[in-house]
């Protein structure tokens, strides 16, 4: 099902220790292909995951009779067919995943080779002629959930799994979070809404992000985001495209990058058991009790509740088995706080 080599489907989000990071180049190029180059190379660097662009033409995409401003300006921004190619033929070569939101099935075809994944835009979670088309190509499928209500997401996720229930598995769909303003306050995140998609679908889910900064993006790991989706630019002073606000530099990627790395380490492993820096230090013993006498004890005498007292550290009978020595005849003359052991001492 995909292209990129050592890159299992179910290894994309879903089986990673950390978000699966995706750097979100869309339109800031605003149409040249230098710069495309250059914010391609500088994510790269910064440890994403994945660096994404957007394949669109005007012309399908845009009703200029209706909106001529938007039409031009998709008109600018367009890159050209070559030059999509080559910039994910320089993801690839450098072990990163090329990733573009393809808004026109005619224009799928030439790039399709080089996608190991689909990613529909909150835009597109209604426009089921291109979803449709998508689902036939049985690849990986992120979502984005913006300008939508609760009941339109489950729709499009019903749509999509009535096609092919494939994507009723959570290494095949991911559903991401997004509220589609430019910049949004903190208030706007939502990230409540991860938990409750998942509960409802069971499918994977992350955030889409349009804050400014990275806190929003660091909770959403936190969280428990399988997918944190980030615009990216090289500066944000003196841009006048509307995304370069909500865009992080490489320097706030590579926070983001070790922030994720230190929640991995704090996570750690899901099974309950004693850590070797507790054994090493001797601390299930020095922070434990046992059972002591707390008076003399002469041999022969039934030892009572009154006689006993548990402290640390954890010598002889445990503290657990308190009651097992209540009632019991003393093997021995027992002094007072020494350890006793079951069938030595009583």
């Amino acid at each position: 099902m995909t292209n990129f080599e050592n890159q299992p489907n179910e290894e994309l989000w879903l089986k990673r220790k950390q978000p699966f990071l995706i750097a979100e180049i869309g339109g800031n190029h605003e149409g040249n292909f230098a710069v495309a180059r250059e914010l391609l190379e500088s994510a790269i660097s910064s440890g994403v995951n994945c660096v994404k662009f957007q394949i669109y033409e005007a012309k399908s995409l845009v009703n200029g009779l209706i909106n001529k401003g938007r039409f031009d300006h998709f008109k600018r921004f367009e890159l050209k067919k070559s030059q999509h190619i080559e910039l994910a033929k320089i993801a690839r070569s450098k072990g990163v995943i090329y990733n573009s939101s393809v808004w026109s099935i005619d224009l799928l075809n030439w790039i399709d080779h080089y996608l190991d994944f689909y990613k529909i835009g909150s835009g597109d979670l209604t426009a089921y002629p291109i979803i449709k088309e998508l689902v036939k190509r049985r690849k990986p499928i992120i979502l984005s959930t913006g300008l939508s209500s609760l009941k339109e997401v489950l729709e499009t996720v019903s749509f999509i799994q009535k096609l092919d229930e494939v994507y009723c598995k959570p290494e095949m769909m991911c559903l991401l979070q997004c509220t589609s303003m430019y910049p949004i306050p903190l208030s706007e995140a939502n990230l409540n809404v991860m938990s409750d998609l998942r509960e409802r679908t069971g499918l994977s889910i992350g955030y889409s992000d349009h804050t400014e900064g990275i806190d929003a993006l660091k909770i959403a790991s936190v969280m428990g985001a399988n997918v944190l989706e980030f615009h990216y630019t090289d500066k944000r002073e003196n841009k006048l495209f509307r995304d370069h606000k909500v865009s992080l530099v490489k320097e706030e990627v590579i926070e983001l990058v070790e922030f994720n790395n230190k929640v991995n380490l704090v996570k750690g492993s899901s099974l309950k058991e004693i850590q070797k820096i507790e054994l090493d230090n001797g601390h299930d013993i020095s922070f434990r009790r046992a059972v002591y006498p707390n008076k003399k004890i002469k041999k022969g005498d039934i030892i009572s509740e009154s006689d006993l007292i548990c402290l640390r550290p954890l010598v002889g009978t445990d503290a657990r088995n308190y009651d097992s020595v209540i009632g019991v005849k003393a093997k021995k003359d027992l002094e007072p706080f020494q350890s006793i052991t079951k069938s030595i001492d009583y």
